[in-house]
């Protein structure tokens, strides 16, 4: 079943109930600080797995103590989509247990 882009109005909407997160260039957006550059590490390499879990992949990008992850549904013409909305659900909840801010 192919996925729909969600409308300006709905983007809006979910971004509402993700702190931090935001909607640029068709694309959801959201960096993370962290305690060390292994924290950083290990918080990628949990999310690498929560993206093969879901089979929807980020770009994702590590720095010293920071990551950067954005995302679009690629099959939907690189539109932001429900996809994209859950796997970045996902990394909030697993962020917070990192000790991500």
């Amino acid at each position: 079943m192919p996925v729909e882009p969600l409308s300006l109005k709905e983007i809006e909407d979910r971004l509402a109930e993700l702190p931090g997160w935001s909607a640029e260039d068709d694309r959801l957006t959201r960096s993370y600080r962290l305690g060390s550059h292994f924290a950083a590490t290990a918080m990628v390499i949990h999310i690498a797995q929560v993206q093969d879990e879901l089979d929807h992949h980020s770009d994702l990008t590590l720095g010293y103590n920071t990551v950067s992850l954005s995302v679009n549904t690629h099959s939907a013409g690189g539109k932001v989509t429900e996809l994209d909305f859950g796997l970045a659900q996902r990394v909030e909840e697993l962020a917070q247990a990192h000790g991500a801010r």
